[in-house]
């Protein structure tokens, strides 16, 4: 009898403890002390058990990707389909926040809080050293500093190499598919953990970001996750329809695990093994989606792009400028470029929204005014993020495939 019974969902577990987690965050509001000190932690050893095991895996992945593909100029033709389709809708993100927090007002009738504007901006680096910066002078100090582009480049030369030893590369393949193996094991005992970290990483922030504390700031909320559920539901239903012939409807019931974990954790990073089950589940083939997603976690930043385009926007309006088109276009670009170098992580948002308010000229002292609210905007931009990464994958495998039955029928 007891056999019979099903075993209760990923899903279902992280749903549950994501309700538990804001319903505790709320009755601990006037005790937050409790919730950042013995629960946060908890959600913080949980994401580093994650941020520990993701490098070796997108290592080892990408390099069993390429390997299987076998071709150095197939490699090539999905990696360009795969950048194309990252920088056109990252482009269509910003332009979507845009729109909205013009339509919107978002900034209308909101008093500066004076005193408050304390925050100091980090530098963001220039398009020419984010270039440089892509290429590793030492092979292990991407390993070690979680540099994921650079990870990525290195997992690159690693396969191509191994394609071109032949014979003599025999044992490196064995080598990459055994700890490719082991590496998947080990996510796959930290994801088990998952419903205790969704609570411990939820908990604290709403206990810390009560309803009150977001009041003033809730239309820069309701426009940004605006943006995100208009993109999201518009752009990857045509995009999967249109380029992989599949059902939006399948598609989102299929992501759904991997973009509850992206709301609940705010890293795109982190979300990546379940990202790459949910895809090879819907029909994408492993090689591809080892390709594609680690890929997008790094440069794909679509919710990133809606989140600047909403706050840029609604700094320029509290501070009283008008921004013309020529220099919403440049935040677009700047938007759009700055999302290579953004790393999958919490909180990277911030230093990029740096990057676009130097390029239009707006005062930084702006950011002070969302960064409050930074991480319940994180957690919407991380599911349009991830979601992004699969819609890609899924477009990329079916059009690569297509391909193929050409060559074949030829």
């Amino acid at each position: 009898m007891n056999q019979s019974k099903k075993k209760m969902s990923l899903t279902l577990k992280i749903t549950i403890s994501l309700v538990l987690g804001i319903i505790a965050g709320l009755l601990l509001q006037d005790h937050a002390y409790i919730a950042v000190d013995y629960i946060k932690p908890i959600g913080t050893i949980y994401l580093n058990l994650i941020k520990m095991i993701v490098v070796p895996v997108v290592l080892l992945s990408i390099t069993q990707g390429i390997i299987s593909l076998q071709d150095v100029r197939k490699v090539g033709t999905i990696g360009l389909r795969t950048v194309v389709y990252y920088l056109f809708t990252t482009a269509l993100a910003v332009t979507v926040g845009l729109v909205f927090a013009n339509v919107l007002q978002v900034g209308a009738g909101y008093v500066l809080p004076g005193d408050e504007l304390s925050y100091t901006a980090t530098e963001a680096p220039s398009f020419i050293d984010t270039i440089v910066g892509i290429f590793p002078s030492n092979f292990f100090s991407p390993l070690v500093e979680a540099n994921m582009l650079q990870v990525i480049v290195l997992s690159l030369f690693m396969g191509f190499g191994i394609i071109l030893a032949g014979e003599k590369g025999e044992m490196a393949v064995k080598v990459v598919d055994s700890f490719t193996e082991v590496a998947l094991k080990i996510m796959g005992m930290i994801i088990q953990l998952s419903a205790i970290g969704v609570f411990a990483l939820i908990c604290p922030v709403v206990a810390q970001n009560g309803p009150a504390v977001l009041l003033p700031l809730l239309k820069v909320i309701l426009v940004a996750y605006v943006g995100y559920i208009i993109h999201i539901a518009v752009v990857y239903s045509v995009s999967v329809k249109l380029l992989a012939g599949m059902s939006p409807v399948k598609f989102f019931k299929g992501m759904s695990q991997a973009m509850l974990f992206a709301f609940s954790s705010a890293s795109s990073v982190g979300t990546l093994p379940f990202n790459l089950e949910a895809t090879q589940k819907l029909g994408a083939r492993k090689e591809i989606a080892s390709f594609v997603l680690p890929l997008g976690a790094t440069i794909n930043m679509d919710g990133t792009a809606i989140y600047q385009g909403v706050c840029a926007i609604f700094i320029a309006q509290i501070f009283g400028i008008d921004l013309t088109l020529g220099q919403q276009i440049t935040i677009i670009l700047t938007a759009t470029l700055a999302s290579i170098g953004t790393a999958g992580v919490p909180g990277s948002g911030v230093i990029m929204l740096a990057m676009v308010l130097q390029s239009v000229g707006l005062p930084l002292e702006g950011i002070a005014l969302v960064a409050g609210i930074d991480r319940i905007l994180d957690m919407g931009r991380t599911v349009v993020n991830i979601t992004g990464d699969a819609a890609c994958t899924i477009c990329v495998d079916a059009l690569d495939l297509k391909h193929e039955r050409k060559k074949h029928m030829q």
